[in-house]
């Protein structure tokens, strides 16, 4: 079978899986729904029918115009699943939202039924995607569903795709032989090549530009388009390329685009934006009540304002104000002291000292992540004094760091805690910088988990 009719095949179930389960969904949400509100007597009526009927529609029509289930063999994973789900699902909601606000059944039909039927098929298609991922890696290891590749060339790179592959037994990619060309005249050379390719039949062909020319490449890819295989021209960018790079077309010249931005690309960036947005949208609702109470017992139990404000150095190294619920006495500042003296710090009030521990001093900031001037997850913002001295001690790392918004939580403080010593704030500095390269929309869900849980064992440094 060719590797065309195993993407389609599984774009085809992937696409059934998932108008059956939001199908299914709503349906257990509508019952749940209807026995919870009214026993059982809810009606099914029009309305629901034509949302269900809606949705169906849609689906179908924006997974295709999205290409939601076209993902080739090598983009296979859980980032690239996950997100064109998500991508699929958030555009289908806006639009279902925008119709049930315009139309004459907007009325009758529940948005909490909704919401929760919308929620119900997020966790469910999340759930189905790790388990046909985890289905598929494995049945590709045991040797099905394979396809090939050849490396032209005879440089280290093609040995470094090879062994790249071989490690990565879950890709289903085998290896069928590496080709070099010799002395003979090109016609020559390209017809042993076409009868290894014949014999082969590989899905992907490699070809190592540093030894190759032109007119070899040139004929390499009529020879691609003749057996329909994928032809990947590899560069050598080792040693001063350690960005993520893109090509572009200026007319007919490519141009290789070297990434210098935080995040890998402008989409992520987007993403990460949306995401700030959305989930210190639902913080700020689903946490009045606890807002409320911490507010109040700073109020009765450390005489003086609610909220602490403090000027702190954000991205581009710019002054913001943050927001944090006060945990000093009011009159701390006569002790001159510039860092946190731990659990004995004689400035902090006892409530203020729950409160750190278990970060709910933070909360506020996420005003700040709704003004823009802060992310969810992030490096932490430093005061002035601080920044100092990292620009003194690490200019060149402290500045890459600033190209990008302070959060209210980051790998370097779960880690490390409270920096106050230089050599605590570079070894913060250290552990942040690799955020930038591991950054994804799952990571920061992994990172927010975490910190619920140093909120909830109260282990907060």
């Amino acid at each position: 079978m060719t590797k065309l009719y195993y993407q389609s095949r599984f774009a085809a179930y992937s696409l059934w899986i998932d108008l059956l389960l939001l199908n299914v969904t709503f349906g257990f949400t509508f019952y749940s729904y209807s026995y919870f509100r009214s026993g059982g007597a809810f009606e099914f009526s029009d309305s629901y029918l034509i949302l269900l009927l809606v949705r169906n529609l849609l689906w179908v029509a924006l997974t295709y115009f999205l290409q939601t289930y076209q993902v080739s063999r090598l983009e296979l994973s859980v980032d690239v699943l996950f997100g064109r789900f998500l991508r699929a699902i958030m555009l289908q909601m806006m639009i279902i939202l925008a119709l049930l606000f315009v139309t004459k059944h907007g009325s009758s039909v529940s948005r909490l039924l909704y919401g929760c039927s919308v929620l119900s098929f997020v966790v469910t298609g999340a759930v189905a995607r790790l388990v046909v991922l985890q289905w598929l890696r494995s049945y590709r290891m045991a040797g099905n569903n394979v396809s090939g590749f050849l490396t032209i060339g005879k440089s280290e790179l093609c040995d470094i795709i090879r062994q790249r592959y071989e490690e990565r037994l879950d890709l289903g990619l085998r290896y069928d032989g590496t080709f070099e060309f010799g002395a003979q005249p090109l016609d020559q050379e390209m017809h042993r090549l076409d009868s290894l390719v014949e014999t082969t039949r590989p899905e992907l062909i490699y070809c190592d530009m540093t030894s190759l020319t032109p007119e070899q490449i040139r004929s390499i890819v009529s020879l691609g388009e003749r057996y329909r295989a994928q032809i990947r021209l590899v560069p050598d960018f080792r040693g001063f390329l350690p960005n993520e790079a893109t090509m572009q077309y200026h007319d007919v010249v490519p141009v290789i685009e070297v990434n210098t931005r935080p995040y890998s690309n402008v989409r992520d960036e987007t993403y990460k934006r949306m995401f700030d947005l959305v989930f210190s949208s639902v913080v700020m609702v689903v946490g009045l009540p606890v807002f409320g109470l911490v507010a109040l017992l700073v109020k009765v139990l450390s005489p003086g304002p609610v909220f602490f404000r403090q000027p702190r150095t954000g991205r581009w190294g710019e002054t913001f104000y943050i927001f944090k619920f006060r945990t000093m006495y009011t009159d701390a500042d006569r002790l001159g002291l510039q860092h946190s003296q731990g659990a004995l710090d004689p400035r902090v009030t006892p409530i203020g000292r729950f409160l750190r521990r278990s970060r709910l001093d933070e909360l506020p900031q996420f005003i700040n992540v709704l003004r823009g001037e802060m992310s969810v997850v992030g490096p932490r913002p430093l005061f002035r004094y601080d920044v100092d001295m990292l620009m003194e001690a690490a200019p060149e790392h402290f500045k890459k760091l600033l190209t990008v918004k302070p959060g209210i939580t980051s790998i370097g403080q779960l880690r490390v805690g409270y920096a106050d010593t230089l050599s605590l704030n570079l070894t913060r500095l250290r552990i942040d910088l690799q955020y930038l390269r591991k950054y994804s929309v799952w990571y920061d869900m992994y990172l927010i988990m975490l910190t619920m849980y140093v909120m909830v064992s109260g282990r907060g440094k």
